[in-house]
């Protein structure tokens, strides 16, 4: 089934475009800052390191004109075959970039993942701006911050550091105000009325995936994805029905995500259900499911369509 991309309102004077490209280290804050900016959920957001393994584009339109945030995965030294997909998506969407927003978390020190992300940026052939996050914690220090960029980003402009709070949304006017400004003039990439380019499909598996990490998070929040495996409209297109699997590596841990009497696929179930109420237009009926792909974090296939979409 073919449905249109998700739709927002706005007005659209057709005179700056640019696609920014949203880096940063796992959990500081990326997809947060993305809804902030989109004034939307586009990203799904978790405390589980390496939530996001797309790249995932948020649209703002303004009288400016349109800037295509897309969020990449977080820097993540690892091996290990799913976390270098990751990479490559993240490595493809920087390079494909007008501008990279690098995002750091004011209330964590740096460190050698910190300093990968600087090192990439410096090969980095538009302009790059940094958003200061977290600055709401009571151990947040931009001081800090500010000196890990001199040393290891020398060429970056002080004007373009900004202090902000994603989850409070402060300082996200200023941020995209300075961005707009960056921007080159040129045609929007997509209609006024879009804020992400999702498909349904995906929308509904990210969502249900953020549900799962977030009740599951200290036994499988890698060990899983979700698989949309039917979405109808019916009732002349009013309710949408959509039979959908959590899928994870082992029979053992279908337990876990059933929980007893069915009690964690149903409170997954239910806060999913929630998401879907404030984001679409129809009515959605969940058949919610768990089934196992043994080892599928080791297996190509899988990964390519999980990741490159």
């Amino acid at each position: 089934m073919s449905v249109p991309a998700t739709r927002w309102c706005g007005r659209l004077m057709n005179k700056k475009a640019a696609f920014v490209a949203v880096v940063g280290r796992p959990s500081a804050g990326k997809s947060t800052l993305l809804n902030a900016l989109c004034g939307a959920k586009v990203a799904i957001v978790s405390p589980v390191p390496q939530t996001t393994r797309n790249a995932i584009r948020g649209i703002v339109n303004r009288e400016a004109g349109q800037l295509v945030f897309v969020d990449t995965p977080g820097q993540h030294l690892s091996e290990k075959k799913l976390n270098r997909k990751l990479m490559e998506v993240a490595g493809r969407s920087q390079a494909a970039a007008d501008l990279a927003l690098y995002v750091l978390d004011a209330a964590r020190e740096g460190g050698p993942e910190e300093e990968a992300v600087a090192e990439r940026l410096k090969g980095f052939s538009g302009q790059v701006f940094a958003a200061i996050n977290k600055m709401d914690s009571k151990t947040a220090d931009e001081k800090r911050v500010r000196e890990f960029l001199k040393k290891n980003l020398p060429d970056l402009d002080e004007k373009r550091c900004f202090p902000v709070s994603a989850l409070k949304n402060e300082g996200t006017e200023t941020l995209l105000t300075c961005l707009f400004d960056a921007a080159e003039t040129g045609e929007p990439f997509y209609p006024e009325e879009y804020y992400t380019d999702q498909d349904l499909s995906f929308r509904i598996s990210e969502i249900i995936r953020e549900k799962a990490i977030q009740r599951l998070r200290q036994e499988l929040p890698h060990s899983l994805y979700v698989d949309v495996a039917d979405a109808e409209l019916r009732d002349n297109e009013t309710k949408l029905w959509v039979r959908a699997f959590i899928v994870t590596e082992r029979e053992s841990q279908k337990g876990m995500i059933v929980g007893k009497g069915g009690a964690m696929i149903k409170a997954i179930r239910e806060a999913a259900l929630r998401d879907f109420k404030e984001i679409f237009d129809w009515k959605v009926e969940l058949d919610l499911r768990v089934k196992t792909a043994k080892d599928w974090r080791h297996n190509d296939a899988v990964l390519r369509r999980l990741i490159d979409r």
